[in-house]
């Protein structure tokens, strides 16, 4: 009995003193940015699970016109700025040189910071970064369902990084941080992200992200093809489904296979509809236009007669 109250005393006394050195360690403050616009199922749970280590919270809407400025506002910690939202990468390029402080986290609201990935923030920033940025994994959900394969199981993203070192770049929404000095690291513990919740807020995502693709690439002269269209979004899904292993995500594999396809053809077809789509006219303008532009003849020869009288 003596024996294992010794161990339990020598063992309390070795992580209290691991605790008081964690506690002399001095982290660099961290600014954390939430990019976000009517979030309010995901805000609080989002803000909660990184709190404890933030310096500043930094909420960047877009527009909510529902309850998320309200429930963001009950953290000491938050400061809230508002600007319109044109892409990800341009939004998230705004908040970042109004951080306070050197180091950011950018959190999206459907993600979760873990605990373990809390401490090894703590102490990659108590004991002097060795890199200017750090990939952080995702854990991905769909629908509530946890993604072991497919995209989902390499999924990284730049997150932690210096305010004045890291930028986004990227011809689309889902452009990545680049830091400039290129001395980028990567953390063990991963985030969870709860990727989509329905097929209207999915379908909402592909829209915007397929038509904001489509546009860019219009725009740089490119055009589609009969290879594009048809069999890109079939290898697409063989990729995801077999090659990636999302077959042993069952059903949830199925879907996210076939949206992934969907995804690229998607993309494809709205480069489609751009460069060869012709718009619907409008009869009643046609018809309008006509009157108005007769109505203007009208006036120009009575003009016209009144200067000759």
């Amino acid at each position: 009995m003596e024996s294992k109250n010794s161990i339990y005393i020598a063992t309390y006394r070795l992580v209290n003193a691991a605790r008081k050195t964690t506690d002399k360690l001095m982290k660099q403050p961290l600014s954390v940015i939430i990019p976000c616009k009517n979030e309010q199922l995901n805000i609080r749970a989002c803000i909660e699970s990184f709190y404890s280590i933030a310096d500043e919270v930094i909420i960047a809407d877009s527009g909510s016109t529902d309850d998320t400025m309200r429930i963001a506002s009950e953290f000491d910690k938050v400061r809230i700025i508002e600007r319109e939202y044109i892409t990800s990468g341009d939004f998230k390029n705004w908040a970042i040189p109004q951080a306070a402080h050197e180091w950011v986290l950018i959190v999206d609201a459907d993600e979760r910071i873990k605990p373990e990935l809390c401490d090894e923030i703590v102490m990659e920033l108590s004991r002097g970064p060795s890199f200017d940025g750090y990939w952080i994994y995702r854990e991905n959900h769909f629908m509530g369902k946890r993604l072991h394969f497919g995209d989902a199981k390499s999924d990284a993203v730049i997150r932690l990084f210096r305010r004045d070192r890291g930028r986004y770049t990227g011809p689309s929404d889902h452009g990545e941080v680049q830091i400039s000095s290129k001395k980028v690291g990567k953390l063990r513990e991963k985030m969870t992200h709860y990727s989509v919740w329905d097929y209207d807020q999915l379908y909402g995502k592909i829209q915007r992200y397929t038509t904001l693709q489509a546009e860019q690439w219009s725009e740089q002269g490119k055009d589609t093809t009969y290879f594009k269209l048809m069999v890109r979004p079939m290898l697409r899904f063989i990729r995801e489904y077999i090659f990636q292993g999302s077959i042993l995500d069952g059903k949830a594999g199925v879907q996210t296979a076939w949206i992934a396809a969907f995804y690229t053809f998607n993309k494809q077809a709205r480069l489609w509809a751009i460069n060869h789509g012709v718009p619907q006219s409008d009869p009643d303008a046609i018809y309008y236009s006509a009157i108005e532009r007769e109505s203007e003849e009208a006036v120009a020869e009575n003009d016209v007669d009144r200067r000759a009288a």
